[in-house]
């Protein structure tokens, strides 16, 4: 799922329906009335980001629960180019890695898909998609979808004071996870508990690698996609 602000305020708490608030009232949250008189309604824009290596069942019901329980209109998918943080390792080609993307969605309405990053040329960062976005969807409310152990790291991604005058971000975490404060602006992160699911695409991967069935790991297209194109035929295989 792509990479930033000193610290003010407490840790981000949850919003899994346990009673847990989040920090602060989460942008365009309430009833969807215009802030004033004759502005328009700001559409609520899910993105969620990510290598995508491949994508699994584990992504698709994290944005359904997200977009249910923040009311989102969309959630735009965008498979990473260059994905930084996996320089110095093996990655599956962008092309390969966005038509997974469309045949894992393609039966959602709500789901979309962009080649923003893809499309882009040097090393996807997360506040670049962001800004691409943000340019590109005035009349929305950003949503940035994470695993909520990349919010940990967050401090350290590329302008990361930035990142959170663009896009609200929403980290999803498994149930009874904690998150450690590491110092995120107060009112900048929500936390959302969805069923746990223990899928990885790294396991996927290594399955496909091992002869093993991914099926009802990733969805149906996506498995026949993967051996159509014999994809991670020559990947480590899992150790037991």
């Amino acid at each position: 799922m792509a990479d930033d602000t000193p610290r003010a305020g407490d840790a981000p708490r949850r919003a899994d329906g346990s009673g847990v608030p989040v920090t602060a009232p989460v942008p365009g949250a309430g009833d969807g009335a215009p802030e004033g008189p004759g502005a328009p309604v700001k559409r609520r824009l899910g993105v969620m980001g990510g290598t995508f290596d491949p994508i699994h069942h584990g992504h698709l019901v994290a944005a359904s629960e997200v977009a249910a329980r923040f009311h989102l209109d969309e959630v735009v998918f965008v498979p990473t180019g260059k994905p930084w943080q996996k320089s110095h390792q093996r990655v599956s080609p962008a092309e390969d890695r966005y038509l997974m993307t469309v045949i894992a969605t393609a039966s959602n309405p709500q789901f979309s898909v962009s080649r923003i990053d893809v499309d882009r040329p040097g090393t996807t960062y997360t506040i670049d998609t962001l800004r691409d976005l943000y340019r590109e969807n005035p009349d929305a409310d950003l949503f940035f979808i994470t695993g909520a152990d990349a919010l940990a790291q967050i401090l350290g991604w590329r302008d990361a004071a930035e990142l959170f005058s663009l896009a609200h971000f929403i980290g999803v975490t498994r149930p009874g996870h904690t998150l450690a404060d590491p110092g995120l602006p107060d009112g900048g992160v929500s936390l959302i508990e969805v069923p746990a699911l223990a899928i990885s695409s790294t396991d996927c991967r290594a399955r496909v690698a091992a002869g093993e069935p991914v099926w009802y790991l990733v969805p149906d297209g996506v498995v026949r996609y993967i051996n159509k194109r014999r994809l991670y035929r020559d990947h480590p295989a899992p150790k037991r």
